[in-house]
């Protein structure tokens, strides 16, 4: 079998693929959280996709029994299991974003490099912070800016 046709009968997976890879780079690459938050919800999505198409028979029906013959029927346990994730998922994204709102609200800034430099800064004692790290530029112990 080619590789066309290969990739002609498993599209699906390929999606999947896609999909799980640019989710994952997007909360490796980017720096702003809610974009992190984004390419979660992608890999979320991702991994949905792939069990709801790993549970789906082709020609398959609702496992109802029928007094005649075989059929073939889906399993209906991979989408009961997905509806349960996906509120997982929502739950999770809500959480990340009132995370997010917090640490705009404490730092003002939701890139992840702006915050941990805030954060190191915070930790330093008061003496050797820079001047210019303050928000009004006023000095650190009080006196005048000048």
């Amino acid at each position: 079998m080619d590789l066309v046709a290969t990739i002609t009968a498993n599209w699906n997976y390929l999606i999947v693929i896609l999909l799980m890879m640019g989710g994952l780079f997007i909360v490796i690459s980017q720096n702003n959280m809610v974009k992190k938050l984004v390419g979660l919800a992608i890999f979320q999505t991702s991994v949905f996709l792939f069990y709801i198409t790993v549970g789906k028979v082709a020609g398959g029906t609702a496992p109802i029994l029928m007094s005649y013959g075989k059929a073939a029927y889906s399993n209906p346990l991979p989408h009961v299991l997905i509806l349960t994730a996906i509120v997982v998922g929502v739950a999770t994204t809500a959480l990340g974003l009132a995370l997010v709102l917090r640490i705009h609200a404490a730092f003002g800034s939701i890139e992840d490099d702006e915050v941990l430099a805030m954060k190191a800064d915070a930790g330093m004692p008061r003496s050797k912070r820079s001047r210019s790290s303050d928000p009004d530029g006023s000095d650190p112990d009080g006196g005048d800016p000048a």
